[in-house]
Order: C-alpha cells, then sequence, then structure tokens
C-alpha cells in the first residue's frame, strides 16, 4: 500500500489565467486529476491534495475523488508544501508517493516500476530521473552503478563538466514515509528564495536512490500555454499509437484527436479532421468522419457518420448520420435509420429504419419504426414557456414543410399532406391535410410603377 499526494497549492502566473495552473484541462482532464491518475493500478491507501491557491476552486474540481485536502496557507517552496503532510500521516506506515499537479504524463507503469525498486532497495527515498536532451535549468542527479545518489547540485551551482550530466531531477519521489516525517522539521529556508525545499530533505537521508523514466517526456511539466499544447500533442500521439494498433485506421492521424475516456472496437476508420471526446464509444467497422465530432455519445456497429455533431446521444447499429446532421441533448437514434443533410435532433427517440432525410428539427419527439420524415418538417415543440412533446406512429410520412405543433399525436400509418401545420390529434391510417385552398386568378396584372 502507498500513499499519494499531489502538490497544487501553486497560482502558475505564466500561464496568464484566473483558474490555478493545475485546474487547466488537458484533454478534458484537469492537470491536477490526471496526476493524480497516473498512480492507478498501485495499491494506494490514500490520495492527498496539497492546496493553497484558490484551494476551493480545486475541491470542487476533485470533488468527485476520495482525496484529502490539505491546506498550504502560504506557497514556500516545495519542502514546505510537504511539511504539510505531517500532522494527516502522523502515524502512517508504508511509504508515500510524492507527485506534482503539473505534471500530467507520467504511465502508470513508470510509477510501478518506481515503487518496485524503491522496495526491493529498501530505500529512504528514490527520485524520478531523466536523461534530458537540454537539461538546462535542471538540478543534476549524480548517482553509481547502482543507481545510488550521492548528490543533487542546481544548475547554475554545476560546474562546466558536471553540466555534460544529463541526468536531471524530474520533481517526483516515493519515501518511506517515516525516514522523511523524521528530517521534514530539520528543513531550513536559508537560501536566496527563503523557500524549503523538498531536495534538502533528500540530502539527509542515508539511502537514497535514482531510477530513470524510459521516455524523458513523461516528466515533463506545465507552465505556460504552449507547454500545454506540446503535452496534447504528445497525450495525442501515444493515443494514436494505441489505437492503430489495437485495428483502427486513422486515415490522417494528426488531424484527429482523440480523448483516452473514448472507446473503440475494430475495424473502425477515423477520417481526417475528425475529434471524438469524453467518454464516447465507437463499435466494430464504424466509418467516422471526415470532420465530424463525437462527445460523449454511443455509436453502435456499422455506423457511417460524415460531417456531423454527435452530442450526448445514441446511434444503433448500421444507421448513417449525416453529412450536417447534428445530434444532442440525448438523441436515441434505433438501428437502420437515416438522419441526413441539415437534420437536427433533440432529446428524441428515433425508430428503427425510420429515415429524416434532409432538412428538419424533430426536438422532445418519439417516433416509431419506418416513419419518413418529409424535407422541411418541424416538430414545433415551445410554446415560449414549456417544451412539449411529439408522438408520430409506425409507417407514417410527413410531407415536405409539414409543422407539427406539440403537444400532438399523430397515430400509425398517418400521411400528413405536404405544407400542413398540424395541430390536433390525429388517428392511425389517416390522411392530414392543414394548408389553405389554392386560388389561382387568371389574367391577374400586379401593380405597376408610375
Amino acid at each position: 500500500m502507498v500513499a499519494v499526494a499531489v502538490l497544487a497549492a501553486g497560482k502558475g502566473t505564466r500561464m496568464k489565467s484566473k483558474l490555478p495552473k493545475v485546474l487547466h484541462e488537458l484533454g478534458g482532464v484537469t492537470l491536477v486529476e490526471r496526476a493524480l491518475r497516473c498512480a492507478a493500478g498501485l495499491e494506494v491507501e490514500r490520495q492527498l491534495a496539497i492546496v493553497g491557491y484558490q484551494a476551493d476552486l480545486v475541491r470542487q474540481a476533485l470533488a468527485h475523488l476520495d482525496v484529502t485536502f490539505v491546506e498550504q496557507t502560504e506557497q514556500l517552496g516545495t519542502g514546505h508544501a510537504v511539511q504539510q503532510l505531517l500532522p494527516p500521516l502522523a502515524g502512517y506506515e508504508g511509504d508515500v508517493l510524492i507527485l506534482n499537479g503539473d505534471v500530467p504524463l507520467l504511465r502508470p507503469e513508470t510509477l510501478a516500476a518506481m515503487l518496485a525498486q524503491h522496495r526491493e532497495t529498501g530505500a529512504d527515498a528514490t527520485l524520478l530521473t531523466a536523461q534530458l536532451p537540454d537539461p538546462t535549468g535542471y538540478g543534476r542527479v549524480f548517482c553509481d552503478e547502482q543507481f545510488r545518489i550521492s548528490e543533487i547540485i542546481e544548475h547554475r551551482d554545476c560546474t562546466a563538466a558536471q553540466r555534460q550530466n544529463r541526468r536531471g531531477n524530474a520533481g517526483i519521489y516515493c519515501f518511506r514515509w517515516s525516514s522523511l516525517e523524521r528530517v521534514l522539521p530539520k528543513l531550513s529556508n536559508d537560501n536566496d528564495q527563503n523557500e524549503y525545499y523538498l531536495t534538502d530533505a533528500i540530502a539527509m537521508l542515508d539511502a537514497v536512490y535514482a531510477i530513470d523514466v524510459a521516455d524523458y517526456r513523461e516528466t515533463l511539466g506545465i507552465n505556460d500555454r504552449k507547454q500545454l499544447a506540446e503535452a496534447y500533442g504528445i497525450l495525442q500521439e501515444r493515443l494514436r499509437d494505441h489505437w492503430m494498433a489495437a485495428g483502427v485506421t486513422l486515415v490522417d492521424p494528426d488531424s484527429v484527436t482523440i480523448d483516452d475516456g473514448v472507446q473503440l472496437g475494430q475495424d473502425v476508420v477515423i477520417e481526417p479532421q475528425t475529434h471524438l471526446r469524453g467518454t464516447t464509444v465507437i463499435g466494430d467497422r464504424c466509418r467516422i468522419g471526415p470532420g465530424t465530432l463525437v462527445e460523449n455519445s454511443t455509436i453502435g456497429a456499422d455506423v457511417t457518420l460524415q460531417f456531423s455533431v454527435v452530442s450526448d446521444s445514441q446511434v444503433a447499429d448500421g444507421s448513417r448520420v449525416g453529412p450536417y446532421a447534428h445530434l444532442r441533448g440525448h438523441a436515441e437514434i434505433a438501428a437502420g435509420c437515416r438522419i441526413g443533410n441539415f437534420v437536427e435532433i433533440k432529446k428524441s427517440q428515433v425508430g428503427p429504419g425510420t429515415n429524416v432525410a434532409h432538412l428538419s428539427y424533430l426536438g422532445d419527439a418519439e417516433l416509431g419504426a419506418k416513419v419518413n420524415v418529409g424535407a422541411g418538417t418541424i416538430t414545433a415543440n415551445y410554446d415560449g414557456v414549456n417544451k412539449h412533446r411529439t408522438v408520430i406512429g409506425a409507417g407514417s410520412k410527413t410531407g415536405a414543410n409539414s409543422v407539427l405543433v406539440a403537444p400532438i399525436t399523430v397515430g400509425q400509418g398517418v400521411t400528413i399532406a405536404a405544407g400542413s401545420t398540424i395541430t390536433k390529434d390525429v388517428p392511425d391510417h389517416s390522411l392530414a391535410i392543414a394548408r389553405a385552398r389554392q386560388m389561382v386568378r387568371e389574367g391577374w396584372v400586379g401593380p405597376q410603377k408610375a
């Protein structure tokens, strides 16, 4: 078992934002939540977040997780932040992982390997280190062939020869809590910044080891918007590689974005300029895109979506959507449907085999099986105060430019004549016509200019 503590108290002035840095999102998830997710798969006994700047916002963002919040009223360095753990972890026996709330790209297997080595060596502390292509600004870690650390020297204090060492301190630590608890009260702020540094605690411990991360990019921190964008690029590269290895075709990978909560079936084809967000699930053999956004939606097998937006909705097997359709607000499209050009469906259930081919709006509606919705059909669901429901029975047809004024029920096998405005219920197997009688005045000449 291990306790995980994430440092999330800083402001992040270089983000130029009113939000705390750790609440900026990477792929739809806050940086601080991603940092906590890095420990997924470990047997975590406790999760703690050290908060300070706009602490209430951080608490709200993590309220859905089982996290103990620890207040750091003044931000006086990493050592001071970790000192705040002394009361909540009093009497704790075990190891503590110290993570940074602005380092979101660590792989769970990296932390698992770090914890395993820490316990195998019986270390007081283990540092995650990285072989950096450009270690400028990083503290250098010096260790022997067994990775036992002899010293950590800040970049500004290194000699020219020492700066050739590319092993940098990633700022991720695993401590035996009893050892750290003993030295934390001894930290001093006698330095240029008048801050308490966690690396000073390292110097007070006996058995301290390093472990190099396989890919240094896992340790990259986020300090500004440019670095946030770079981290998103790394995240997307991982996800695209994962899904292509799992049997998904990405026609133009660099133009596609995929959130890590998305699930894709086999033989899915993702066309260019397609974006998959949130908790979207896409079934086998679907063809998604080009130019399509799917967010928090479930798509069945053998579905085609083109140039469309699908949000918080469901599309069942074998349906075709688009181009230029918009499904939102818990729209439910049954199997074998055709939702065509410039159709919007909101909070509606569309029965199997139904066609809504073009230029229509269905809001708060329930359609049975094999309904044919003519071009320009509108369900007028809003009376200015409340939304009302439209029900259309199986096998019915609406003519072009029909308006169904809700609340209204149209029975099964009904035909609505083109251009009708229907305001009353229509019984099964009826023809409904609600339009003015056509008048023709032959030989009529309109007004003339003088």
